[in-house]
């Protein structure tokens, strides 16, 4: 394959349900190594975005191509080949098979795939060990503290490290510690194991957080650090939806400097804005009150 062609593009994707428009000519290129926020209202048409690059749902009109293939051309097998080799997702939701360990449950892609018993045993314990499961790998879902949950959904995803991937407000819910160790295993996947990725979330805070920072591995397959840089990464971009439509596409500076309403309504959110509509825990505010609204 052309390493220079994108890995996943939208070209012109159109999709309604009963006769309301979700997306709406949406069109964008994510190529090998990068990072792609998508940002927007609730109801924007974020989440649909990612269903339909995971081939979960078919456009109405235009096309999604993964890794040079129109996922709308494949008949079932062949699709859930493509996304078994190609493709990752995190969910918003909790995705773990509640009746498997968490051994279980991370090596569950790769034995769905055919991958030998050793290799499919050694890549899962070094999965278990890279998110810190290590000592869990026998416990089950439910035993597991919010943050881990979500450090097995990761792991989960990860296997097998898939050059695309995909993130449905990942940290969202978590502790500030929980989410930055989360965050910082997704910028390892990415720099070191290069794991392009599209990252959905509603908080200004993980979009800078992310933009600013690298993953470096100091010991060659063992150990890595984080730092934090001054200048946002060159790869980063966000993808800004209002009511299904692409209304920025650009740097995060771009995004963060723009005065568009719908950007201004996400960076300059208070609770007099339109963003009260809705509750988004933010990880990072330690003296946040408990909320229950309706999303």
């Amino acid at each position: 394959m052309n390493e220079d062609a994108p890995l996943l593009e939208f070209r012109q994707v159109s999709l309604s349900f009963a006769g309301q428009p979700a997306l709406r000519d949406v069109s964008f290129t994510l190529r090998r190594g990068q990072m792609i926020f998508v940002t927007g209202a609730s109801g924007a048409g974020k989440s649909v975005l990612l269903r339909l690059a995971l081939g979960l749902l078919r456009p109405d009109s235009g096309q999604v191509i993964l890794q040079g293939q129109v996922l709308q051309t494949l008949e079932e097998d062949e699709l859930l080949e493509l996304r078994g080799r190609v493709i990752g997702m995190v969910f918003q939701e909790q995705a773990a098979f509640t009746g498997l360990s968490v051994y279980e449950n991370t090596a569950f892609t790769l034995s769905e795939h055919g991958w030998p018993g050793e290799e499919t045993e050694q890549e899962t314990l070094a999965m278990l060990r890279f998110v810190g499961l290590q000592d869990d790998a026998d416990k089950l879902p439910e035993e597991l503290s919010g943050g881990m949950e979500r450090r097995l959904e990761v792991a989960r995803s990860l296997i097998g490290w898939p050059p695309v991937m995909l993130y449905d407000e990942p940290v969202n819910g978590l502790d500030p510690l929980n989410a930055l160790q989360v965050m910082n295993l997704l910028i390892y996947a990415l720099d070191v194991k290069a794991v392009t990725s599209i990252y959905v979330t509603k908080s200004m805070r993980e979009i800078q957080l992310l933009a600013h920072r690298s993953a470096y591995e100091t010991n060659p397959g063992g150990s890595w650090e984080i730092r934090d840089n001054a200048e946002q990464r060159p790869d980063a971009m966000v993808l800004l939806l209002d009511e299904g439509r692409i209304v920025l596409s650009g740097s995060p500076a771009d995004f963060f400097a723009s005065r568009l309403p719908a950007a201004v309504r996400l960076t300059e959110a208070d609770n007099g804005t339109v963003l009260s509509d809705f509750y988004t825990p933010d990880p990072w505010d330690k003296s946040r009150q408990a909320k229950i609204m309706a999303d």
